[in-house]
C-alpha cells in the first residue's frame, strides 16, 4: 500500500480569500538547519520520505534490469578517460581531466606549450568519506602559484571556499564558508572577492578576503538591501574591473572595483531603473554595454567612458535588429563578440573594434545547440566554441577571428558506437490556439515509423526566459534507439524567438506557457511523428511546474509524467518572503502578497492548489532534501494531494534523495542511475519495459 499523507488543515487568508493546505505540516520548519544538516529533519517527515521511497522502489522492482542496462547503456556512452582542451593563460594551459572509473573532475595545467600534466585538485579525493560532493567554481590566481576552489558537501548549494599553494598542493589555512561557490582575484593576487549567503541563501553581501588573515576580518564591500536582488561577482575579459552584479529578472545594476585597486570603493556603472537590463564588458578604458534600454526589446550594445558610465553618455553602438535577440557579449583587444538568437537558432557575430567590419560564424543544420567562450586571455584574436545538434556529438573548435579559420580541436567521443547518419534532427512548428508558432525539436531513428505508432517523450521547460538548446545528449539515444521521438518543445516563457517570446509566457500570460505544450503535442500526434495513446512528458525544477500544470489541464492525453524537483506549490511559496528564491521571483511571477490579481492569476494555475478529483496520468516525482530552489515539501505536498483525491489506479510514485538538493545526485555515473530511473518509469507506463 502508498503511504497515506494524514491532512491536518491549515487555513491562511490573503486578499479575501481564504484556502486550506492540509499538508503544510510537510514544510520543515527548521528549513534552513535542514539545507546545511540533513540530520535534523524531524523523524516525523522522515519516515514519510523514507516510506515514499521505500514504495517507489516497490513499484519500480520490476524494472531493476531494466535499469541496470540502461545505465551500463549510458555508461558505456561516455569516454571515461575523457580530457577538455586546454585554456592558456600566459605560461600555462588549464584543462579538466576524468580518468576511467572516476566520479569526479580532475583540474589540471601544463605548460602553455604542452608537457607533463601538473594536477592541480582532484575531485575524487576531495569527496572521499562524502554522501555528496559538488566542485563550485575554480579560479587560479593571476600570479598562477595560488587555485582558489570552491565545493558543497550538502546539496544545498551553500560552498566552503579554500585556497591552495599549486606548488605544494596543499590548502591554506584560509577558510570562508556559506559562499555563492565563485570568486575573483585582485590584480596583486592577494585578496579576493567573493559573494557569501545569508540566513535565507541569499547572495546579498560582496566581501573581500586579504590572504593569510581569518575570513572574520573580511571586509563588506557592498550590500545589497533589496531581498528581491541576487547579487554576483565576475570580472571583465580585460582583467582590469571586477564586476559586482545586482538583478532580479527584469532590472540590473553594475558596480565595478578596478583589479589593480582592490580597495577603492565601487563605482555603479547606471543605477537601476525598473525594467532597465544591462552587463557590461571593457576594453582600453571603453564600457560595451549590451541592454534593452530605451525600450529595446531584443537588446542593443551601447558604449560608455569608463570614468563617466552613466545613462547620458551612452552611445548607441549596435542597434536592435527585428527578429534577432541578442544575448551575450565579450570584449577582446581588437573584437567584439556577440552571440545571438535568431529565426530561433543561435550564431557568432565578430565586430572590429577599429572600423565596425562584422562577420558571422555560419552554421547549416536545422536545429542545433551553439555555446562560445572567449578563454582567460584578452589580447589574442581567438575564440571557442561548442557546436552540437541533436544528432551530431559535441565538437570544440577554435577561431582565429582574423583569417576566419576554424580548427576542430575536440569531438564528443561515443565509446560504444554513434553513428549520425541512424538519426534524424527535425524542426517543425505547431500552430498555438492564438495563432502563435511553436518551434519543436524532434530526434528519432531513421527507421523510426512515423506513421503513429511510435512512443513520444516530450521535454520543456518555458520560465526564466531560458531558451532549451537542440543539443547532443548521449543518454537520451537509450529512448530513441527503443522507438521513441524525442521532442523538445520550445514554449513560451523561453527566448527561443526573442524576448517578446519570454513576457507572453510570464506573469498574467503564463497559460500560455502550458497551452503551448499540450498543443504542441496534440500537432504531433496528428501529424502521425507519435502514437496519441504513448505519450511522456518531462520537465524540471520550473519545467516540473509546466508538468503539473498540463496534468491538471490535459490528464488524458498524457500516459506518463516525470516532474524532476517540480515547483508546483507556486502560490504558497510566492505568499512565503522568508524562503530563498521568493522575493527574486516575483518579477517572473507576481507578488501575490502585494496584489490580489497576481493571486488570482497564481492561484488559476498553481499545480498544487488546482488538483482535483478525476483520473490522472501515470506520475513520478524527483525531488531533493537539501534543494533550496525547489524545497523538498512542493512534490512531497502536490503528491500526498494527488493520492487523495485522484481516481485512477494509476502509478503515483515520489523519489526524494535524502542526501542531495536540486541537482541530484553528484558524480558522473551515479546521475545516470537517476535517469535510468526516469527511463525505465516512461518504458514501463508506455508498455516498452521489455525492450
Amino acid at each position: 500500500m502508498p503511504p497515506i499523507a494524514e491532512k491536518r488543515p491549515v487555513e491562511d487568508t490573503h486578499h479575501g480569500v481564504t484556502r486550506t493546505d492540509d499538508y503544510a505540516w510537510l514544510r520543515a520548519d527548521n528549513w534552513q538547519e535542514v539545507m546545511q544538516k540533513p540530520e535534523t529533519l524531524s523523524a516525523e517527515i522522515r519516515d514519510y520520505l523514507e516510506a515514499e521511497n521505500a514504495y517507489t522502489a516497490d513499484m519500480m522492482a520490476d524494472t531493476e534490469t531494466l535499469q541496470e542496462t540502461l545505465f551500463e547503456e549510458m555508461k558505456g556512452r561516455i569516454k571515461e578517460d575523457d580530457i577538455s582542451v586546454p585554456a592558456p593563460d600566459g605560461p600555462f594551459a588549464y584543462g579538466i581531466k576524468f580518468v576511467t572509473g572516476a566520479q569526479h573532475p580532475m583540474l589540471i595545467r601544463t605548460k602553455r606549450e604542452g608537457g607533463d600534466e601538473q594536477l592541480l585538485l582532484d575531485g575524487n579525493k576531495e569527496a572521499e568519506g562524502k554522501d555528496y560532493f559538488q566542485f563550485g567554481g575554480t579560479s587560479h590566481s593571476p600570479c598562477h602559484k595560488l587555485l582558489a576552489w570552491a565545493h558543497d558537501d550538502k546539496g544545498s548549494e551553500y560552498h566552503k571556499l579554500q585556497f591552495r599553494d599549486v606548488s605544494t598542493g596543499k590548502d591554506l589555512e584560509d577558510v570562508i564558508l556559506n559562499t555563492s561557490g565563485g570568486c575573483v582575484w585582485s590584480a596583486d593576487s592577494r585578496h579576493v572577492f567573493y559573494v557569501r549567503l545569508d540566513n535565507n541563501h541569499r547572495p546579498s553581501k560582496l566581501y573581500r578576503h586579504a590572504l593569510g588573515t581569518p575570513s572574520s576580518d573580511d571586509v563588506l564591500v557592498h550590500e545589497e538591501k533589496d531581498p528581491g536582488f541576487f547579487m554576483g561577482v565576475g570580472q571583465t575579459q580585460s582583467q582590469r574591473f571586477i564586476l559586482i552584479d545586482c538583478h532580479d529578472h527584469e532590472t540590473s545594476e553594475v558596480w565595478l572595483i578596478p583589479t589593480d585597486d582592490p580597495t577603492a570603493e565601487p563605482a555603479v556603472v547606471a543605477p537601476r531603473e525598473n525594467g532597465v537590463e544591462y552587463s557590461v564588458d571593457e576594453a582600453h578604458g571603453t564600457l560595451y554595454i549590451l541592454t534593452n534600454a530605451d525600450d529595446t526589446e531584443d537588446f542593443k550594445i551601447v558604449t560608455a567612458p569608463v570614468g563617466n558610465p552613466g545613462r547620458a553618455n551612452w552611445q548607441d553602438l549596435i542597434p536592435q535588429t527585428l527578429d534577432t535577440l541578442m544575448l551575450s557579449h565579450t570584449v577582446l583587444a581588437g573584437h567584439l563578440i556577440r552571440l545571438e538568437r535568431s529565426a530561433g537558432l543561435p550564431r557568432i557575430v565578430i565586430r572590429q573594434l577599429d572600423g565596425g567590419a562584422e562577420h558571422p560564424i555560419a552554421f547549416e543544420e536545422e536545429a542545433y545547440s551553439l555555446g562560445m567562450a572567449a578563454g582567460y586571455e584578452f589580447d589574442t584574436t581567438l575564440i571557442r566554441f561548442t557546436y552540437s545538434s541533436m544528432t551530431t556529438p559535441s565538437q570544440v573548435y577554435d577561431y582565429d577571428i582574423e583569417t576566419r579559420e576554424r580548427t576542430l580541436r575536440k569531438e564528443q567521443e561515443v565509446p560504444s558506437g554513434h553513428d549520425p547518419a541512424d538519426y534524424v534532427t527535425r524542426r517543425v512548428m505547431a500552430t498555438a490556439q492564438d495563432g502563435e508558432l511553436v518551434p519543436v525539436s524532434l530526434l528519432y531513428r531513421k527507421d523510426t515509423p512515423l506513421d503513429g505508432s511510435a512512443p513520444g517523450w516530450m521535454y520543456g521547460y518555458g520560465s526564466y526566459g531560458m531558451a532549451m538548446p537542440a543539443g547532443f545528449s548521449t543518454s537520451r539515444l537509450s529512448l530513441v534507439d527503443r522507438g521513441f521521438v524525442y521532442a523538445v518543445l520550445h514554449v513560451r516563457g523561453g527566448k527561443e524567438k526573442g524576448y517578446r517570446w519570454y513576457k507572453l509566457g510570464k506573469r498574467e500570460h503564463k497559460q500560455n506557457t502550458f497551452e503551448d505544450f499540450i498543443t504542441a503535442t496534440r500537432h504531433l500526434a496528428a501529424e502521425g511523428f507519435i502514437d496519441e495513446n504513448r505519450i511522456v512528458a518531462h520537465g524540471g525544477s520550473a519545467g516540473g511546474m509546466l508538468m503539473g500544470a498540463i496534468t491538471n489541464m490535459a490528464p488524458e492525453l498524457y500516459k506518463g509524467i516525470v516532474a524532476d524537483v517540480p515547483f508546483v506549490d507556486v502560490l504558497t511559496t510566492m505568499l512565503d518572503d522568508t524562503l530563498p528564491l521568493t522575493p527574486p521571483e516575483w518579477p517572473e511571477w507576481g507578488n501575490p502578497l502585494a496584489s490580489a490579481e497576481d493571486y488570482q492569476t497564481i492561484a488559476a494555475y498553481s499545480p498544487y492548489d488546482n488538483v482535483t478529483a478525476k483520473d490522472y496520468p501515470n506520475i513520478l516525482a524527483v525531488a531533493g532534501l537539501t534543494d533550496p530552489r525547489v524545497t523538498y515539501w512542493e512534490p512531497a505536498k502536490w503528491v500526498a494531494k494527488l493520492r487523495d483525491l485522484k481516481t485512477d489506479d494509476n502509478l503515483l510514485l515520489l523519489k526524494t534523495h535524502m542526501e542531495a538538493g536540486h541537482g541530484g545526485a553528484s558524480g558522473r555515473f551515479d546521475s545516470l542511475k537517476e535517469v535510468a530511473l526516469v527511463y525505465a518509469f516512461g518504458l514501463k507506463v508506455t508498455g516498452l519495459a521489455g525492450s
